[in-house]
Order: structure tokens, then C-alpha cells, then sequence
């Protein structure tokens, strides 16, 4: 199989940022946008991509601050709102003209969220999967219902504040750069001996160190002000949440309640780690184009599903 075609997509905005964008597969064929997370790039789905391009028109594109993307400066340069414009030059490129399967994973789900759940795109989301990435808001929320003295699901929620330890990290100064500098070079190592990753994928980039250290400032910019001052934020937009049991970052109670913020939704459980498009590209391919098949000839019905309400 031939490698993607590269292009560049520039963001109307104060910063003037361009992003690379990679596609796959024919540009008539139902569009597909995928967003990755941190430390992460493009690379991450690529696996994914090959197995979706021939079937849909595929992009993956590198956020801002990441792989061979534009690296502002500054805090306000990686607040959501330059996110979600970002998401719309992206949308605006590839597919003007018809709504787009929009798939999430971290850092990348999180952002989504923030378009699914908003007005700028409305109408420009086919479907939204959700990959180890929930909406800030709705864990603020969450947090507010579930983090009290009594509360059945609290032990779940203290196990899950303890695996996100790294958030406060983040926060400090010099010292998370000082880290990947430091350990970088082993992250390759973590991934395969830890999380099931094959040894021969294209990941991580050459540019993990220097992703790692811009992608920090997603979380300084945007964890606090979310999490403290949780919106009321829903969608009509038909989400799947592909939910990795053995994610050691982003554990299934952070999706409980996000049916009360969804009028169609549906959770598929795979047995994977955090890094699943990578460790079980197959079955991440798969229920991706499932799902947007389904969101195509409009035989779509929310199934059954385990409700969590806030």
C-alpha cells in the first residue's frame, strides 16, 4: 500500500498556524477526520487509517505543537477555542461540503468534544467515537456528583485521581521538560513492554521529545478553568465510546453519566490498553466504520447500554 498523501492546511487566526494532514483513500468516499492525543501525532493512526481507506476518505492531521504541525507559543495559543478552530480549517479542507465521522483519542477525544458538544460546527459532525478521551466538562460535573463521603462509585473515583497524577505534573514548571528530555528515549520501550504495542509501528515520531514539552500546555491551559467551571454541554450528534478496560490513564468511571449529556450513544468495551488504535488496530478499524456505516444509510438506533446518571 502506497503512503499517504501529505498536505499542508493553514488556520485563519491570530497565530497563523498550519497543520500537516495526512489522507487516505478516495476523496468521494464517506469522510473520516482523525485527532490524536499526547505525546502523540499523526503516526499514531496510521495503522487505523490503511485499514479504513478502502472505504473512507481518511485524514489524520498533527495538533498544533506536534510533529510536523506549527508550535506557538504561549498558553493562549493551546486554549480549546484555537482547538476547535484548528478542527474547522481541517473540516473546512477536506470536506467543505459534507459532515465528517470525527474520531478522538486522548488529548485529541478531549478537544472533540469540545465541537460535538458545541455550536461553531454544528451540522459539520456525522458521528462523533470517543477513544480514552472524555469532556472536561462533563468530569467536572462528574466529580461534583460522584466525589462525595457515602457515594458508591467514590472508590472508583479516588483510584482514577490517583492514575492522574501526571495532570498535576504537568503543571509544574521546567520540570516535565526536564523529564522527557531525561526519559524520552524510553517511551518506545514502555509502550511495547507495558501496553501491547508492536516494536515495528511508526510511532513514536522523531519529535516525541519536543511533542511532549509543547503538549503540556493543553493541560495548563485548559484543565482547571474546565473541571472548576463545568458548562452544560450536549450533543445530538451520534457518540460511540470506545472504552479500553485496561486503560491506565482514562478508567471507564470517567464516562459515567455522559448519558445524560448525549441523545444517542453507544459503549463498546475492547480488552486494550490506553494506546488500543496501536495494540488492536483491527478492531478499532472496524468499529469505526460500523459505526459511520450505520450514521450512512441512517439505520442508526442507540443500543441497550449500562446508564450511569450523574
Amino acid at each position: 500500500m502506497t503512503g499517504p498523501a501529505a498536505r499542508r492546511i493553514a488556520v485563519d487566526g491570530v497565530d497563523g498556524v498550519e497543520l500537516a494532514a495526512y489522507q487516505w483513500g478516495a476523496s468521494t468516499a464517506p469522510p473520516v477526520v482523525l485527532v490524536h492525543g499526547y505525546p502523540d501525532t499523526s503516526a499514531v493512526w496510521h495503522a487505523v487509517a490503511e485499514r479504513l481507506a478502502d472505504r473512507f476518505h481518511v485524514t489524520a492531521f498533527d495538533v498544533r505543537g506536534a510533529g510536523a504541525s506549527d508550535r506557538p507559543r504561549g498558553l493562549r495559543a493551546y486554549r480549546m477555542s484555537r482547538l476547535e478552530a484548528d478542527l474547522e480549517a481541517v473540516l473546512n479542507a477536506v470536506s467543505p461540503d459534507r459532515p465528517v465521522h470525527l474520531v478522538g483519542h486522548d488529548w485529541g477525544s478531549i478537544h472533540s468534544w469540545e465541537s460535538v458538544t458545541g455550536t461553531r460546527l454544528a451540522g459539520r459532525i456525522a458521528s462523533f467515537t470517543s477513544i480514552s478521551g472524555p469532556c472536561l466538562d462533563h468530569v467536572g460535573h462528574l466529580i461534583r456528583a460522584r466525589l462525595r463521603p457515602r457515594r458508591p462509585d467514590l472508590p472508583k473515583m479516588l483510584r482514577q485521581a490517583a492514575r492522574s497524577w501526571y495532570i498535576a505534573y504537568f503543571h509544574l514548571p521546567l520540570l516535565p521538560a526536564l523529564t522527557w528530555r531525561t526519559l524520552g528515549h524510553r517511551w518506545r520501550a514502555f509502550l511495547t513492554g507495558s501496553q501491547g504495542v508492536p516494536g515495528h509501528t511508526p510511532y513514536p515520531a522523531p519529535t516525541l521529545g519536543r511533542d511532549a514539552v509543547s503538549g503540556t500546555a493543553l493541560y495548563r491551559a485548559n484543565m482547571l478553568p474546565r473541571l472548576l467551571r463545568p458548562r452544560d454541554r450536549r450533543t445530538a450528534v451520534p457518540v460511540q465510546l470506545i472504552v479500553p478496560t485496561r486503560d491506565f490513564c482514562v478508567t471507564p468511571v470517567l464516562s459515567y453519566g455522559v448519558e445524560h449529556w448525549t441523545r444517542q450513544i453507544q459503549r463498546r468495551p475492547i480488552d486494550a490498553g490506553h494506546w488500543v488504535q496501536l495494540s488492536h488496530p483491527e478492531e478499532v478499524a472496524s468499529r469505526i466504520a460500523e459505526f459511520a456505516n450505520r450514521i450512512e444509510d441512517g439505520s442508526h438506533r442507540s443500543p441497550d447500554h449500562t446508564a450511569h446518571p450523574i
